[in-house]
């Protein structure tokens, strides 16, 4: 028999897709079987990625084919998942769901239809920027016939005779992994240097000695959300790839030049979510707890007293899983595989204990947790 409560305070957390469940869409050795489990005993537990550029049903669709497993679009937790909750804020002045805002990153458009299916109403993404006004970075001009199969007319194009009139943007989300940096760069860029985000037009406050940030982003530019910080990920490539970290790390520097950076007292100001993020570990929690609330019931109320996060990225699911405090008292184990990022060595974040794979990690938090099946 299990030790009595043992079922409502144990649950178990997996980064999921690159490196602990899958590697390059093939499900590693172990990863089914160990899911299968968790699944018969009971045991509540979610998939928290940095990865992204789908919407959340259509992910779980696949993993679940992938893995031959049936698995429910509640369990797993993407990098821009908490970007829905942007949509209506908690008042109306902060609510984005009428409010133009552009998302980059990902295949296509697949981005913007994943926005659109969390409630936002008005959204815009660089290609159609590019196909409105090709001249904004002449060298996409290459990638015409790929923008042209998804691109949509603007909202509010420029207006030539007036550039105040033309369009505006109020929220900048980096959804996945851009592929075209260039222009991704570019059109970030002219939007946090503009006055009020409109495209277009320069700030008169930009570089001013006697205002904060010394003007830069001081004029009603649009916030930057960037929904993953990892610079590496383990890709079908032997060695690492960049990641949206990398793309992040290339603008910095470009902002950087642009402005001085910290040496002037310039700063870029962003809001950055995805592991190790406290606010993405907040958001995975409280997910982890609906769950075990609609395994259990009323049942539920017993404290959640241990998760135990298995990841391959040293530097975003062990530091998370490391320097998560959970406001529900809860302690967090990390567990580190070697079936992704990480390969040897000691890592740069220590975890409780690394071990060869997903399997292998579901057996230790079992035995740590006194579970008898």
């Amino acid at each position: 028999m299990r030790p009595q409560g043992l079922c409502r305070s144990f649950a178990k957390l997996h980064r999921t897709i690159d490196g602990v469940l899958l590697r390059s869409s093939k499900p590693i050795p172990g990863a089914a079987e160990s899911l299968a489990l968790l699944k018969e005993q009971g045991i509540p537990f979610i998939l928290l990625t940095n990865g992204g550029g789908k919407h959340e049903t259509e992910r779980v669709a696949e993993i679940s084919e992938k893995l031959q497993l049936p698995l429910d679009p509640s369990m797993i937790i993407q990098s821009h998942s908490p970007f829905a909750e942007l949509v209506r804020g908690p008042d109306e002045p902060s609510s984005l769901e009428n409010k133009c805002v552009l998302v980059v990153g990902g295949e296509g458009d697949r981005c913007r239809q994943v926005a659109e299916r969390y409630g936002f109403k008005n959204v815009i993404t660089p290609g159609d920027i590019i196909m409105a006004n090709p001249t904004i970075w002449p060298f996409s001009n290459v990638f015409k016939d790929y923008y042209k199969t998804f691109a949509r007319p603007l909202p509010n194009p420029r207006d030539p005779n007036d550039p105040t009139k033309g369009l505006k943007v109020d929220a900048i989300f980096v959804y996945n992994d851009p592929r075209d940096w260039a222009l991704d760069a570019q059109v970030i860029m002219d939007f946090l240097l503009s006055s009020q985000g409109v495209l277009g037009t320069l700030s008169e406050k930009n570089g001013r000695a006697d205002l904060p940030n010394r003007g830069y982003q001081q004029d009603g530019q649009p916030t930057l959300y960037f929904s993953n910080p990892d610079l590496w990920w383990a890709a079908a490539y032997h060695l690492p790839r960049l990641g949206q970290g990398g793309f992040r790390e290339a603008l910095e520097g470009t902002w950087t030049a642009t402005t001085g950076g910290l040496s002037k007292g310039v700063e870029l100001k962003k809001i950055v979510i995805g592991k190790p993020y406290q606010g993405t570990y907040e958001y995975a929690e409280n997910q982890l707890l609906r769950n075990r609330s609609r395994v259990f019931g009323s049942e539920a109320n017993i404290p959640l007293r241990n998760v135990y996060m298995v990841g391959d990225n040293p530097e975003s699911d062990i530091q998370g899983a490391n320097t998560y405090r959970s406001p529900h008292g809860s302690k967090w184990h990390s567990l580190l595989v070697r079936t992704g990022v990480y390969s040897g060595g000691e890592p740069t974040w220590i975890p409780e204990t690394i071990l060869d794979n997903v399997k292998k990690a579901v057996e230790y938090g079992l035995k740590s947790s006194k579970w008898q099946a």
